[in-house]
């Protein structure tokens, strides 16, 4: 297991599409979603949750996407249709961050939404260090009301990402990250 501090600096993001399986064995999925609650919670609202996708269920997801893709376009080609319906099934696994906010006293919205992200990128760094590849991404479908309605979201609950976990492929390149001159003030 990478030493933490070199985990955080070489964490990058592997493409669903450069994923293979296995995907987390049942005791490393637990390891991952515990984790993943584990993130600043002003409140203890915990104002998100997780939607588990494997297996089948990624293709009965798929054909959710597809169909309200298809009924919003109509001109659609089959190919296109078929783009959508894929969408989860490259990765062996796929955890959906649902986000919700309450209403409180101290604690904004913002705030909570925040802790969801929070969440998001805990999974990320949780998958990476027990040796999996991860990406956190969202799409069209992720803001889609129809298609948060059809995973089974509830009104006032939002999709903020889905983290596609599987083993990398082959050999991965880190992008292009900023200069910290060009991103570090000191007031």
């Amino acid at each position: 297991m990478p030493d933490a501090i070199e985990l955080l600096k070489t964490r990058r993001s592997i493409k669903p599409r450069e994923m293979s399986g296995p995907g987390p064995s049942p005791a490393e999925l637990e390891t991952i979603l515990t984790i993943g609650a584990r993130v600043p919670d002003h409140g203890k609202l915990a104002p998100w949750r997780f939607l588990v996708f494997e297996g089948d269920a990624r293709v009965r997801a798929g054909e959710i996407i597809a169909g309200v893709f298809a009924r919003k376009n109509p001109q659609a080609s089959p190919p296109d249709i078929e783009v959508e319906k894929k969408r989860l099934t490259d990765a062996p696994l796929v955890i959906g961050v649902v986000s919700f906010t309450r209403p409180h006293p101290k604690v904004p919205a913002f705030e909570q939404e925040l802790s969801a992200g929070a969440s998001a990128m805990n999974l990320v760094t949780a998958a990476t260090a027990l040796g999996y590849g991860a990406c956190w991404l969202t799409g069209w479908f992720a803001f889609d009301r129809d298609v948060l309605d059809g995973l089974g979201l509830k009104p006032g609950e939002k999709l903020a990402g889905l983290i596609h976990i599987g083993k990398a492929a082959g050999p991965t390149e880190d992008r292009p990250r900023p200069a910290l001159s060009d991103i570090v003030t000191r007031f």
